[in-house]
């Protein structure tokens, strides 16, 4: 008998991060709460889940910088990654409607992402909450009359409430970028034109410059860059890079060429590319 993948998720059922988590592996897993990221991290390194799925950039929000340390600290392998459109919408029990409700419920960026279509409404008071699905669960479970909530369709569907507005959020074309962690660095059967490398660089003049262009010249197409502060030491940095390629020699050589430039080298994972939205 097959087992069931189990994947830990930041939230509880229906949260975006269950649906990134759907998205990816298919709607045959079993979807693990945990309360932080740090609680994820903790079943996956006590063997609980076989995977973590972790919110690693929102198009508006920007990175969540915890994240690459916690990914850095517990020396998780990054097998994949998933981009999932953030769709809000209004919600509330049946019978309910927005001039009815006081209150409008949800996590403050998912609040904030909105706040174009609550300025039409000042009479309606904001609540920030954790989790956006914990905002609907809690109108179902409490039949509470005088509140609305902001999640997705997901959450909807699960605690039997009515989508009264859809699409609330300002931008339409907000994403989030979710990374697959696993415990080790063994190779997927899909074949790997991406990875996330993890680095600090030795002290000499140009030494960021020398490892982009050193990418550069082996055609690595650099898609994201983003430093850190390395805590308790002064101008010391690390920086945390995406590359991907179409030719897998001139990555393997790009590769050992950095090691000449940099320091604490990692590559925190090799998969494959995913640029469905």
């Amino acid at each position: 008998m097959k087992q069931v993948t189990r994947v830990a998720i930041q939230g509880i059922k229906a949260s975006f991060h269950e649906e990134a988590a759907f998205k990816f592996f298919g709607t045959d897993i079993q979807t693990i709460e945990c309360n932080s990221f740090k609680q994820t991290c903790e079943s996956l390194a006590n063997n609980e889940v076989d995977y973590v799925i972790m919110a690693i950039e929102n198009s508006i929000a920007g990175s969540l910088l915890p994240n690459y340390t916690l990914i850095r600290e517990y020396n998780f392998a990054i097998s994949g990654e998933v981009y999932l459109p953030i769709q809000l919408h209004l919600m509330a029990l049946p019978g309910v409607t927005i001039d009815s409700a006081k209150f409008v419920t949800s996590h403050p960026i998912a609040i904030r992402q909105c706040i174009d279509f609550f300025d039409e409404f000042p009479h309606l008071k904001v609540v920030e909450s954790v989790d956006t699905a914990a905002c609907a669960k809690k109108i179902r479970d409490e039949q509470l009359t005088d509140t609305l909530a902001v999640a997705n369709s997901l959450a909807a569907e699960l605690y039997g409430l009515n989508i009264i507005e859809k699409r609330i959020e300002s931008n339409k074309k907000n994403f989030t970028r979710f990374l697959i962690l696993k415990n080790d660095q063994t190779e997927d059967v899909s074949p790997i034109n991406k990875a996330s490398i993890c680095f600090q660089l030795g002290n000499h003049v140009g030494a960021l410059a020398k490892v982009l262009n050193l990418f550069a010249e082996q055609n690595l197409n650099l898609s994201k860059i983003q430093s850190m502060p390395v805590l308790g030491k002064r101008n010391e940095y690390y920086f945390y890079v995406d590359v991907d390629w179409t030719d897998m020699a001139q990555y393997d050589y790009a590769i050992r060429k950095a090691l000449k430039y940099t320091v604490n080298f990692n590559i925190m994972g090799e998969y494959q590319r995913n640029d469905k939205v």
